[in-house]
């Protein structure tokens, strides 16, 4: 249940900006002192406005709401367990944030095998996993989005991740439980722009006249 005066879907604060706009202003001002994840963030807040539009209305501000507010979980501010996706979640639910906003970012891109290795499972399960067209558009978001906030392919994000926390780190042994997984969230989200891509052009090519 949102807190009185929290963001839900149809608005945020009263008298401020939607849920989207607010996310947008929280990370940044979150992140503010950790340029390189803002700049990781803004890039999946950005992408994820553009594949919005391939979802259900009601899906959309879901889907770019998560996406800005993915990697609040790093902020000195908001840091507690260690584990980015269960420290997000838990601030924004802290503050009345919707549950399925706070449920992606506690979720997204593969953190329950990150959460099983550091023994914090049951604490992240505390927040529905949902899976579906929304869940695997945040992944895709963040797994084709460099650390610098480029569009990038999963096999280079998945390269850059690994030489750049080495194979002790935690994110990468989780690879091998949630490798196929990302890589699945990522296919689908491509196939399903794919898909809205040529019926937008087959309704166009319909609605032209003849020559």
């Amino acid at each position: 249940m949102l807190s009185e005066g929290g963001p839900g879907l149809d608005g945020a604060f009263p008298g401020e900006a939607p849920l989207e706009e607010w996310a947008r202003s929280t990370a940044g001002r979150l992140l503010a002192d950790l340029p390189r994840r803002w700049a990781h963030s803004k890039g999946v807040g950005h992408k994820a406005e553009e594949v919005a539009l391939a979802l259900e209305p009601v899906d959309r501000p879901v889907l770019i709401a998560a996406a800005w507010l993915h990697d609040i979980g790093y902020a000195g501010a908001v840091r507690a367990s260690g584990l980015h996706q269960l420290d997000g979640a838990r601030y924004l639910a802290g503050l009345g944030v919707a549950g399925r906003v706070c449920g992606l970012v506690a979720h997204h891109s593969g953190a329950a095998s990150v959460a099983a290795l550091v023994g914090l499972g049951p604490q992240l399960a505390e927040f529905p996993d949902e899976r579906g067209p929304v869940r695997d558009a945040l992944w895709y978001c963040d797994l084709t989005t460099s650390p610098d906030g480029l569009p990038v392919s999963l096999r280079t994000r998945i390269v850059e991740l690994c030489a750049r926390r080495g194979p002790d780190d935690l994110v990468v042994r989780a690879l091998a439980d949630n490798g196929a997984e990302r890589a699945g969230a990522v296919r689908r989200t491509e196939s399903l722009l794919l898909s809205v891509h040529f019926r937008q052009n087959g309704e166009a090519e319909h609605g032209r006249p003849a020559g």
